[in-house]
């Protein structure tokens, strides 16, 4: 048997159900912090989206470039076009991202995956036979 998610002893439909000042006071302090101040204009255009999205039932991913925005119950299952500064990454939102904000899931450097070096690149391949 699957476990049953919880956020701080709430199940996912007791959070969806909360009204976002008592979902707030569960979140840890920076983003109750976040909330709690209200939202910028980005996040309110994002959450109008959101709700948008919830009636049309369309699965196409919203594209934001709001990635301070912190992952509320009401995104879960949702997907997200996140920009990370040159193209959007496609995030879903489960619910054990509850908490964290979308700029996390969208990293903006690649990982650096060096090539081997060529000839003369060092002074010990000078000696290395041709092939």
């Amino acid at each position: 048997m699957p476990k049953k998610f919880t956020y701080r002893g709430y199940t996912l439909e007791e959070l969806q159900k909360l009204p976002l000042d008592d979902f707030a006071k569960l979140l840890p302090s920076r983003q109750r912090r976040s909330l709690l101040r209200g939202f910028t204009p980005k996040q309110k255009k994002l959450i109008e989206k959101i709700r948008k999205a919830r009636m049309s039932g369309k699965d196409a991913p919203i594209r934001t470039h709001c990635r301070d925005m912190v992952i509320i119950p009401e995104m879960v299952g949702l997907k997200f076009a996140v920009h990370n500064g040159k193209e959007f990454l496609v995030v879903e939102v489960k619910p054990e991202m509850i908490g964290h904000r979308l700029g996390e899931f969208a990293l903006t450097r690649k990982r650096v995956i060096h090539g081997t070096p060529g000839i003369g690149a060092t002074r010990s391949s000078m000696y290395v036979p041709l092939k």
